[in-house]
């Protein structure tokens, strides 16, 4: 069996995610922040020590800016809906996971206005973003890497210049925490959410948004302890109810385990995967690459039609046939879709992962290959 759908969900997980999760299961059964006895206290470490390892992966100074989530969704949804008001303008693309352009879509049908951005395969220019922004302009909230495209954004020239308007910077790193070095305290990004169950090696099921300095969203629900009137600090106030807190440890075990191996180690081993399926494929008749061909404007997935092939067909051969799991349709990105000129019957997306070998890219592309030429 080969997986390569790293882009939905990493697969498979270091070991010690496996074994921290069933640990604490199994010794941990407190809530955190709830009570005062052992297991409640222990449960507190749990998720400090997480928050902690993941502050220090991303370079936040202060890790109290740092809330969990249950993913990259529940993030954005805390940011936009607590933030933005109808009167304000929002630029974004028109090539965001739906995680982004539905809650957006709401903010508008409320009175807030958008611009979206379409650029040039996944790609969008500082340009582009300057010539958007008006006096109205509360935010610019873009992906870092498109989960179709693949393309990284210039994310340090965009946050910079968002400084120098006075507008706020959102990015959805979900494609880029734990696959590219991400040093938030001086990218410029006001606003980071993403998600652990990707690159980070977490659980399913957990996610973060960092906050900078100043940035105080509106609740998205509201409980958690102490008086009804008690105004709670972060990042308590954002993360009502009772946490995932074996999915929380076994996030710190996966960030543990990148900070352990280096994220440069991880970036050159699936940049030369990469390599392998863009030359490749490109060779391919009838199969055209969507988005970027350099690999290192890429984070390591590839979009891809097939003449006189449906992608679905194409996933069930390969699944059937050949034991290789990929991803197809349109990847919770349909407006991704109709800029690529995909919609709506998407494409085939190929995801490497760390734990991928060279062995399992030659598998994917013979079969590919195979399916071609039928």
């Amino acid at each position: 069996m080969i997986y390569l759908d790293n882009g939905a969900t990493s697969f498979p997980k270091p070991e010690s995610v496996y074994s921290r999760v069933d640990e604490v299961l199994r010794t941990v059964g407190g809530n955190p922040g709830r009570a005062s006895h052992r297991m409640a206290l222990e449960a507190d470490r749990v998720v400090f020590g997480a928050r902690e390892s993941l502050a220090f992966l991303l370079n936040i100074n202060d890790a109290e800016r740092l809330v969990f989530t249950k993913n990259a969704t529940e993030g954005i949804n805390i940011a936009l809906k607590g933030l933005i008001k109808p009167g304000d303008h929002i630029i974004t693309t028109s090539f965001e996971h739906n995680s982004v352009a539905r809650p957006i879509k709401r903010l508008e049908e409320e009175g807030v206005s958008v611009t979206r951005i379409s650029g040039t395969d996944g790609l969008i220019s500082l340009e582009e973003v300057k010539a958007a922004i008006k006096a109205e302009t509360k935010l610019v909230c873009i992906t870092h890497a498109s989960n179709v495209f693949g393309a990284i954004q210039p994310a340090r020239d965009i946050a910079k210049l968002c400084k120098d308007k006075g507008v706020l910077f959102m990015l959805d790193a979900s494609q880029t925490a734990g696959a590219l070095p991400l040093d938030l305290s001086t990218l410029g990004a006001d606003i980071v959410a993403g998600t652990g169950h990707k690159a980070l090696f977490g659980p399913q099921g957990t996610g973060f948004l960092y906050l900078a300095e100043g940035i105080e969203p509106l609740p998205l629900l509201d409980g958690g302890t102490g008086e009804i009137v008690d105004i709670l600090p972060l990042p308590e106030r954002l993360e009502a109810g009772t946490m995932n807190m074996p999915g929380l440890a076994g996030l710190g075990a996966g960030v543990d385990f990148l900070l352990e191996t280096g994220i440069d180690k991880v970036r050159a081993h699936e940049v030369t995967l990469t390599v392998m399926l863009l030359d490749d494929l490109a060779a391919i008749e009838g199969l055209t690459i969507i988005g970027p061909t350099e690999p290192e404007l890429k984070v390591p997935l590839v979009s891809f039609t097939l003449a006189g092939k449906e992608p679905r067909e194409i996933g069930l051969s390969l699944d059937n046939d050949y034991d290789i799991m990929v991803r197809t349709g349109t990847h919770c990105a349909p407006e991704a879709h109709k800029t690529a000129g995909t919609f709506p019957n998407g494409t085939v997306r190929v995801s490497a992962g760390f734990f991928n070998t060279k062995e399992d890219i030659e598998r994917l592309l013979f079969a590919v290959r195979e399916i071609a030429a039928c």
